[in-house]
């Protein structure tokens, strides 16, 4: 068993008997592979791994289990067939656990499909359930130095992909000629894309535009907004720029805005502070410039594992914030037809305060047409 394993395994079992948890159920999702370090295959065959205070083990397709087995040969396997079925598996399980008896409180993943979840609640009498958010959730979302340091280390990656990115503007360049020149750059320094928005001219005020084909022009708004992952851990980052002389008056004016909405809310980040004063710190800039209806989305959220997690900047969510949170503050300006601008910036709370994990600036560049 590995030491991250160890680890998070003592971390979530102290969780568990400070909330009352008797048994903790993870499926085929960045959970398993945060807790344990295991992404098995995952289709409609039940995998979950069950954890007590006292003990844990996965059940798992036997089809799949050497494979698994590679990743995390320390946990017990209870295998099934698909000419058996889990039922016997799962049983053996439970009794092994020993964890049959009536009201147990039992934590399911979210992520887990729901026939797996009720599955497994139909083996106990009147549970009481709930899922991740106190156990954990709540253990990813205060990263330890070793996470810290590898999502900084992918934060650098996405500068220099970016600053390339720019560099390569040119007149007749499409979405997803840029696209490529970031994607090429993440797999020529080991690491994958995990996700790439680019967007020209009016398709910037598309918060979640689908990168096409349509071509860069003299006097067009330019959003990025990409990631890529490496060894584990992703990045994720916004920035724009006018390509062309003669910048729209409005981009210009929108651009300062949004600069000084995400400056408001970096002040206000600190431990116990709610997430809802975050998002406030932000919105209230940029509602007070008039164009409150044109920031249609959340603050910012979470980054771990997953590219979109836990704590979600929000004004529903007054959750407050810890030491080792990981989360984007990505305030956003968009005017149909026209244009949109977002910068976007991943903060590590740690405990002297407040940490951008770039090293990009985020001024918003204006670029000569090149050809």
């Amino acid at each position: 068993m590995s030491d991250n394993t160890v680890n998070r395994l003592a971390r979530l079992r102290q969780r568990m008997s400070e909330t009352g948890t008797d048994l903790v159920a993870v499926g085929p999702s960045s959970h398993m592979q945060w807790l344990l370090g295991l992404n098995p295959h995952g289709d409609e065959r039940p995998v979950m791994a069950l954890v007590t205070i006292d003990n844990a083990g996965v059940l798992m397709p036997k089809l799949n289990a050497e494979a698994a087995r590679a990743q995390c040969g320390s946990i017990p396997f209870y295998e099934w067939s698909d000419a058996d079925g889990p039922q016997v598996a799962l049983t053996t399980l439970l009794n092994k656990l020993d964890i049959n008896r009536p009201g147990l409180n039992v934590v399911i993943d979210e992520m887990m499909r729901a026939d797996f979840a009720f599955f497994l609640l139909d083996q106990f009498e009147t549970p009481i359930h709930r899922f991740t958010q106190d156990t954990v959730g709540r253990l990813r979302a205060e990263k330890d130095a070793e996470e810290h340091r590898l999502l900084r280390e992918c934060a650098r990656l996405n500068d220099s992909a970016f600053e390339l990115a720019f560099a390569s503007l040119r007149t007749g360049m499409s979405e997803n000629d840029v696209k490529s020149i970031l994607v090429d750059h993440y797999h020529n320094h080991g690491a994958e894309s995990a996700f790439c928005i680019v967007g020209f001219g009016a398709n910037s005020a598309f918060p979640h535009h689908h990168t096409g084909t349509d071509v860069l022009q003299p006097e067009m708004a330019v959003l990025i907004d990409s990631g890529c992952r490496l060894n584990g851990y992703p990045s994720d980052m916004t920035r724009c720029a006018w390509y062309g002389d003669r910048p729209d008056p409005r981009f210009t004016k929108t651009a300062d805005i949004i600069e000084t909405a995400l400056q408001s809310a970096l002040k206000v980040v600190e431990p116990g502070r709610a997430c809802s004063e975050i998002d406030e710190a932000a919105r209230s800039v940029i509602a007070a410039s008039g164009y409150g209806a044109a920031f249609p989305h959340r603050t910012g959220h979470g980054l771990g594992v997953d590219v979109h997690e836990p704590p979600y900047i929000t004004a529903s969510n007054n959750q407050p914030l810890a030491i080792g949170n990981v989360f984007s503050i990505e305030p956003g300006i968009y005017l149909t037809d026209s244009f949109g601008i977002r910068l976007e910036d991943i903060v590590y709370l740690g405990p002297s305060g407040p940490e951008i994990l770039s090293d990009l600036s985020r001024s918003v560049l204006q670029i000569t047409p090149r050809y």
